[in-house]
């Protein structure tokens, strides 16, 4: 048995010779793929443990960040919150609206004086405590998932509904 190597064909398979027809297609492709991921499912990782165990830490996530336009958020929804551009964001759980109150004992969710029960909190291990609040008109309370984490290692409180930019897919 004889084997030969044909080195043109194999030039020819790794750098084609672009003809215009395909140039087009690239291009195409190109703005398409950048439309979609800029516009329509944007893409983001997860930084850090805070959601834990509904996202872990270096999760790559899609967004959509024309919904919160369509259907305004609301008390069980996961959020982007835009911090700084849309290179800085917080992934946090909505357990608040504009009015209501908000208070942590002994590691436990209270809205409106009502312990409010949360199946998504898995990691329950430390005594948060935080005195009551009212969350002021336009604006959400918002905080993480993982609650086995100290208070001072979580960034949660009122957020803006403006600064809301989209929620995660899945």
């Amino acid at each position: 048995m004889r084997i030969s190597f044909n080195v043109h064909g194999l030039k020819q398979f790794l750098a084609p010779r672009p003809q215009r027809y395909f140039l087009r297609r690239v291009a195409v492709v190109a703005v398409v793929a950048f439309l979609w991921f800029r516009l329509i499912m944007v893409p983001a990782w997860v930084s850090g443990a805070s959601m834990e165990p509904t996202y872990r830490d270096g999760t790559l996530l899609f967004y959509l960040p024309w919904l919160p336009r369509l259907r305004p958020p609301s008390v069980g929804d996961v959020v982007m919150v835009r911090m700084a551009g849309r290179r800085v964001m917080l992934l946090k759980r909505i357990v608040a609206m504009a009015g209501d109150t908000v208070e942590f004992r002994g590691g436990w969710l209270y809205v409106n004086g009502q312990r409010r029960e949360e199946p998504y909190v898995e990691y329950r291990y430390c005594n948060w405590e935080l005195a009551e609040r009212e969350v002021q008109p336009g604006h959400v309370y918002v905080v993480g998932d993982n609650r086995g984490m100290p208070m001072d290692r979580h960034y949660f409180g009122r957020a803006a509904r403006k600064r809301i930019i989209g929620y995660p897919l899945w």
